[in-house]
């Protein structure tokens, strides 16, 4: 099959539990409009950078000469923040993202995986820290939230079930 655009809305994306490693807890995003599913992520954003050095040499005749040296790789997740009107529980997800944004050093670094539609194996990020961005909303809004999630080392992939 020739390749094809996917819907951002299917991807799927996973923070794994601090207090039981191994035990992946998925954030909520759009499934077809049943209230009971809908999620809170409608947008994310994969960004890449890298740290290039400067190799221009006499012999380069003044055209500047680079090597990337070191790769970046970033994912922001933002939406509504999902609260259970009864018991005042955050989305699981999105509590464990706040709990471990304010965990620091070794303990700051937990994993994170996310597949596309269709994908038959996860990109997974061993070791990622988490930073929440900002969150409000104005008079006839629903609460924001968000969170960049920042890779640590290198990526794997592991099978999705």
């Amino acid at each position: 099959m020739a390749p094809r655009k996917y819907n951002a809305r299917d991807c799927e994306f996973e923070i794994e539990d601090f207090l039981n490693p191994g035990t992946w807890v998925a954030f909520r995003t759009a499934k077809g409009g049943n209230e009971a599913d809908t999620g809170g992520i409608n947008t994310f954003s994969r960004s890449f950078d890298y740290e290039a050095t400067d190799t221009t040499t006499f012999g380069s005749e003044g055209r500047a000469e680079t090597q990337n040296m070191q790769e970046g790789m970033s994912i922001t997740l933002e939406g509504f923040r999902l609260k259970d009107q009864s018991t005042g529980a955050l989305d699981p997800a999105q509590a464990l993202a706040e709990a471990q944004a304010r965990r620091l050093g070794d303990e700051s670094e937990v994993g994170f995986r996310f597949a596309a539609p269709g994908d038959t194996t996860w990109e997974v990020w061993p070791r990622a820290t988490f930073q929440l961005g900002d969150q409000g909303g104005g008079n006839n809004d629903k609460k924001s939230w968000s969170v960049t999630v920042t890779r640590s080392g290198n990526s794997t992939t592991a099978a999705k079930a």
